[in-house]
């Protein structure tokens, strides 16, 4: 990237593909800000420092770029749900292990919802369907995305015995579906209210609940 003289104002150039990244970086800081409706293609331009025109030969319009965003969202997601796996100490008994790292993907799913809302908000505010979320695009430095972290995470239980094979179809979708729901209610639903602590205390119990229920 390059800045040239323009009328005495400097103009940001790009070459070989760089721009299009730079649009989707400013439009992850227009969803961190206000969530996929803060997203402007426009908007998303002038902070890169290029004409509207440039930016739309890459996205043809607002959506396209919500979408972008969206996946990247995702992938940063996915990045925090295997931190939350990794900095897990060592556990010997393989059952315990494995209980621990299927915990893990739910406490990271919780902690990049509340550390990171309006990316949060806007990772599935056009998914469309369940393959969405797990395209390769979507994963995080795992190559793994967080629905493929969860289902390893469900597998390992199988193989540990701890999960009986036959409760093992569609399991994921329970378990996300009952932890993005803790999620959504403490980034825009009344569980707003509660302060960090209360939070994180609810949030140990749904996990301990899932755990048990699994």
């Amino acid at each position: 990237m390059t800045g040239t003289s323009d009328g005495g104002k400097r103009r940001a150039t790009y070459r070989h593909g760089a721009l299009k990244p730079a649009l989707i970086e400013a439009g992850t800081a227009l969803a961190r800000e206000g969530g996929p409706e803060a997203i402007v293609l426009r908007e998303a331009a002038r902070r890169v420092g290029v004409a509207p025109n440039a930016a739309y030969t890459h996205f043809a319009g607002r959506g396209a770029l919500v979408q972008a965003v969206a996946t990247a969202a995702l992938s940063e997601m996915a990045a925090t749900m295997a931190a939350e796996q990794d900095a897990l100490p060592e556990i010997p008994d393989p059952v315990r292990a494995a209980r621990a790292r299927f915990r893990s993907v739910g406490a990271g799913y919780l902690r990049f919802a509340r550390a990171e809302p309006g990316l949060f908000r806007t990772a599935f505010a056009t998914q469309e369907d369940v393959s969405a979320v797990a395209e390769p695009a979507a994963a995080g430095p795992t190559g793994r995305s967080g629905i493929e972290l969860l289902g390893d995470a469900l597998d390992e239980l199988v193989a540990t015995g701890t999960l009986p094979a036959e409760r093992r179809p569609g399991a994921e979708f329970l378990a996300w579906a009952t932890v993005h729901g803790l999620a959504t209610l403490a980034i825009e639903g009344p569980l707003r209210m509660l302060d960090e602590p209360q939070i994180d205390h609810l949030s140990g119990l749904l996990l301990d609940l899932i755990d048990r229920g699994i």
